[in-house]
């Protein structure tokens, strides 16, 4: 398999970039205007889903460039993404749920602490049959769609509260475009001109978030207390 069969070209990993740094500025951006109204443990949660999010895409960007570039195949940065991107997106999720709270709930330190031994399997029991291996993706992409879907539910409210209709209009068009990226991603047929639509669509999708932070912020987000 090479660049040319698979459609992968330079140009086409050089833009693979653009929508990965337009939802880290957002949540940078964000990051800065909402860390007075998060508790600490919610502001992690924002900020290591964002970076976990970046990773995801620098690393599926990067894998392309060096693909188109002949260097190598580096299979690890392509697979990498769902499981990166789709805990991530859940992250920064959960972390923005929680504004307006003045605590972030603590998890019971009273945890089962049994011996591996009474789960009826010995840890010196070998398997008869080796377990299956299971390939899918689905459940990091599920994770995708909730989360992503959560982070606009929660700039919805953050529009609302500050008045702005813009920015919803915004932030709902950044989760259709992105489902508009899955319906792509289960249609890909690795063609350029299948390469170049879905880049298309997920710099819109990513585009649209970055301008709805961006009112948000300009509209004084850092001061609002929601």
């Amino acid at each position: 398999m090479n660049a040319v069969q698979t459609g992968i070209t330079v140009p086409m990993a050089i833009v693979d970039f653009i929508p990965v740094v337009m939802f880290f500025v957002a949540t940078v951006i964000l990051q800065r205007d909402l860390f007075n109204k998060m508790s600490k443990g919610a502001f992690a949660l924002l900020a290591a889903g964002s970076i976990m999010v970046f990773l995801g895409g620098f690393y599926k960007a990067l894998w392309k460039m060096l693909y188109a570039l002949n260097i190598c195949d580096f299979v690890s940065l392509d697979a990498s993404f769902f499981p990166m991107q789709g805990p991530g997106f859940l992250l920064v999720f959960l972390g923005l749920t929680t504004l307006g709270k003045k605590r972030f709930g603590s998890i019971s330190s009273d945890a089962d602490t049994s011996d591996s031994t009474s789960s009826g399997i010995g840890t010196g029991t070998a398997l008869a049959v080796a377990p299956v291996v299971y390939k899918s993706n689905l459940i990091f992409i599920a994770m995708q769609v909730v989360g992503f879907g959560g982070i606009q539910y929660c700039m919805v409210r953050l529009s609302l509260f500050l008045k702005k209709k813009l920015p919803i209009a915004l932030f709902i068009l950044s989760f259709i475009f992105s489902l508009g990226m899955g319906y792509l991603g289960a249609k890909f047929d690795e063609t350029s001109a299948m390469h170049w639509l879905a880049q298309l669509t997920n710099i819109l999708s990513q585009g649209c978030f970055l301008w709805g932070a961006l009112i948000l912020h300009h509209a004084g987000l850092a001061k609002a207390e929601p």
